[in-house]
């Protein structure tokens, strides 16, 4: 395999298996995450890189040539961890019960770490600037808003973010143009009938036959209301109702997600589900409450930026620069790409000689090929010493 590591992360490998292994040590939830903003904004200032905290609640972000001429670049990471119990066994094992470093970001921000201190030891020599943005609450808390909202895009031209990927091989780079992740929403459905007993329906709203029937219809959205070159997905994932088996039951409680890729394609998924649920509503004739919650939006790759991206990783990959395994996921970077341009990327981290589906992300022995995030930091530097045509 041709992997090209910087030799300038190569020198500092060991220091960024390190810190991502201190960072899966001590996992934090959600906004707040006082150590691992800590960590990381002792480390940047160490390195003369300009450190503003407490962004967004407690993100981090670094701002190296801040006065200089010329564009501004920024790189993201994510720092939140999941609330999962860790059941693999490994030295750098989660000390916090119920809490893990189940999705990457421990290895994002060390990726980010490693390319900010080899970037800041260039700063006489790039001609623009460059923020180094560390976010809390990726996991469902909106960080990426939050950050936006505290100015963290001010000024800022371009915006990378980097995700791990256990659903490919080391040595890979998943990238596209467009849509890469989907958007995601919620809804809660509450079916109020009329109850009566089981012998006896003559008179009753029976609430999970109308369950069934929303269950089943909502499946005609995707199959008969989708182009089928276009993903999308209605699931269904809580069916609450009923009290015993003799029993007709007068509420249940529906609780799904939807996803899509396109935000036309998101608009439509949720009239149907409005026109099913009112259809359904008069035929059976019992009352339905729809909740939706709108999520993340779909994560779209600016095309110019996708192909400075691409430039950049195959100097690292070669032509392991590819589109990525796609999945129906959400990612909060949408909100960054939404303001400017934007290109989110995938790095192959599947543990070293296991199946790439066999350690999935989000689950309780989450572990990556640690190679992978020497990978992660050397497109990152090389990214930017392209876009600034380093001397």
């Amino acid at each position: 395999m041709n992997i090209k590591i910087r030799s300038e992360i190569e020198l500092i490998s060991k220091d960024i298996i390190e810190w991502r292994r201190h960072i899966h040590s001590h996992p934090e939830l959600g906004l707040d995450l006082p150590i691992t903003a800590k960590f990381v904004s002792d480390k940047l200032s160490s390195w003369g890189i300009d450190v503003q905290t407490e962004v967004g609640v407690s993100g981090v972000v670094g701002t190296l040539n801040e006065y200089k001429s010329g564009p501004i670049i920024a790189l993201r990471a994510d720092m939140d961890a999941l609330p999962i119990q860790e059941t693999g066994d490994v030295p750098y094992k989660s000390k916090n019960d119920g809490v893990m470093h189940a999705c990457g970001h421990d290895g994002h921000t060390a990726m980010l770490l490693g390319a900010a201190k080899i970037i800041s030891e260039k700063r006489e020599i790039l001609n623009g600037s460059v923020k180094f943005i560390f976010q809390p609450g990726e996991e469902g808390y909106f960080g990426a808003k939050h950050m936006i909202n505290d100015g963290c895009l001010n000024g800022v031209d371009e915006i990378y973010g980097i995700h791990l990927w256990n659903y490919q091989p080391f040595g890979e780079v998943g990238v596209k143009s467009g849509p890469i992740l989907a958007a995601a929403d919620k809804f809660k459905i509450i079916i109020n009938g009329i109850g009566g007993h089981g012998a006896a329906p003559q008179g009753t709203v029976d609430a999970i036959v109308v369950g069934a029937h929303l269950v089943n219809a909502f499946q005609t959205i995707v199959s008969r209301n989708t182009n089928p070159i276009e993903s999308a997905v209605v699931t269904v994932g809580k069916f609450h109702g009923g009290n015993n088996f003799n029993i007709i039951s007068d509420s249940v409680e529906l609780v799904g997600t939807t996803r899509a890729y396109k935000e036309d394609v998101r608009e439509m998924i949720i009239k149907k589900m409005k026109d099913i649920v009112s259809g359904t509503e008069k035929m059976f004739g019992a009352n339905i409450e729809l909740e939706y919650q709108k999520g993340y939006p779909p994560t779209i790759n600016n095309t110019s930026a996708y192909e400075k991206l691409l430039s950049s990783a195959q100097k690292i990959v070669g032509e392991n620069g590819k589109e990525p395994y796609l999945s129906m996921g959400a990612e909060d970077f949408s909100y960054f790409a939404n303001e400017i341009p934007g290109c989110f990327f995938f790095v192959g981290s599947a543990p070293l000689d296991r199946e790439p589906l066999s350690v999935p992300h989000h689950c309780s022995h989450f572990d990556i090929d640690e190679r992978a995030l020497l990978v992660g930091s050397s497109i990152f530097l090389q990214l930017i010493e392209d876009s600034f045509m380093v001397n």
